[in-house]
């Protein structure tokens, strides 16, 4: 019988197999998609928003297929894969007016939240497409993002939020987390996954200052959408980047990653290492994140953020 271990968050044995295995052969004309919304659905596998997560479980089917355990049905399409050229679909925005000024002559900022069906959606995301490093190819499971402009509408960044990475060492250390903890705190870590000034603007102490008006407007923001209360913020900053203007808003290194993707199955990738920095969001979050249960959902915010 195989022995049980942790994958994806869950402890799949022999039983969780012949279930995958008897879910495949007993339905040959399903896709990887529908194994895996099937899945999560039968294993109860939900968020702690109450959404399906069937890209979990498609991530799992996958791990398990590498090694061997299972057959899955082949791809019906290629998987997606990060492009130089975003292809002849991207939005091409007017690139705003070259902004050379001091922060206080274009605060008070706003802050705005943008998600797909807004109607400035398609001008941010080009922006992060054109001008981040890491490009931008859409929102991918939970995510909320922000656009910063001058108290006159002047366009000046933008900002994305996601899920937390699954493990990160020098995180989980700092935490002081058992694998079990993580498991059911991951839900109240936020990931800044993109922030970017844009490249026409000049504006000393800038980018620290809107990272802390994110940071303020966040909790709320994030418990609005997903109903749930972050505690804790992270980002991995690429080097030979330093992460500067997280530091002088108080975000915390707390060490460098291994250079794994987060789609590294076999522990082998060798990829650029990354500073790992975090922001505690209120007071006790290391107490709250640590303590089994997990911490309540969708129960009012308290306490300002430092």
């Amino acid at each position: 019988m195989q022995e049980a271990e942790t994958i994806q968050g869950r402890r799949i044995g022999g039983v969780e197999i012949d279930e995958i295995r008897g879910l495949i052969e007993q339905n040959p004309g399903w896709s990887r998609r529908r194994l895996s919304e099937v899945l999560a659905e039968r294993w109860h596998w939900y968020a702690a928003s109450g959404q399906l997560k069937d890209m979990a479980a498609r991530t799992l089917l996958g791990k398990l297929d590498d090694r061997g355990l299972i057959v899955l049905p082949p791809r019906r399409r290629a998987p997606a894969t990060r492009r130089s050229d975003p292809g002849p679909d991207l939005f091409e925005c007017v690139p705003p007016a070259p902004v050379v000024a001091s922060l206080s002559s274009l605060r008070p900022l706003q802050i705005q939240v943008i998600g797909p069906k807004d109607a400035e959606y398609r001008r941010f995301r080009s922006y992060l497409r054109q001008h981040h490093y890491l490009g931008h190819r859409g929102p991918v499971g939970e995510n909320l993002g922000y656009l910063i402009r001058s108290r006159a509408g002047v366009d000046l960044a933008c900002l994305l939020f996601g899920a937390a990475a699954w493990q990160c060492a020098g995180r989980d250390r700092w935490i002081g987390w058992s694998a079990e903890q993580r498991m059911q705190g991951l839900p109240f870590i936020a990931n800044n996954s993109r922030f970017l000034i844009l490249p026409s603007v000049v504006v000393p102490h800038l980018a620290s200052h809107v990272l802390s008006l994110a940071a303020r407007r966040l909790p709320t923001d994030w418990l609005a959408a997903y109903r749930v209360e972050p505690l804790l913020l992270e980002t991995l900053v690429d080097r030979p980047y330093t992460g500067t203007c997280y530091r002088a808003a108080n975000w915390i290194c707390v060490g460098q990653t291994q250079g794994r993707g987060r789609m590294d199955r076999t522990h082998e990738a060798q990829g650029t290492s990354k500073d790992i920095l975090l922001y505690p969001l209120g007071s006790h979050w290391r107490q709250r994140l640590c303590q089994s249960p997990a911490p309540q959902l969708c129960h009012a915010l308290t306490g300002e953020i430092p």
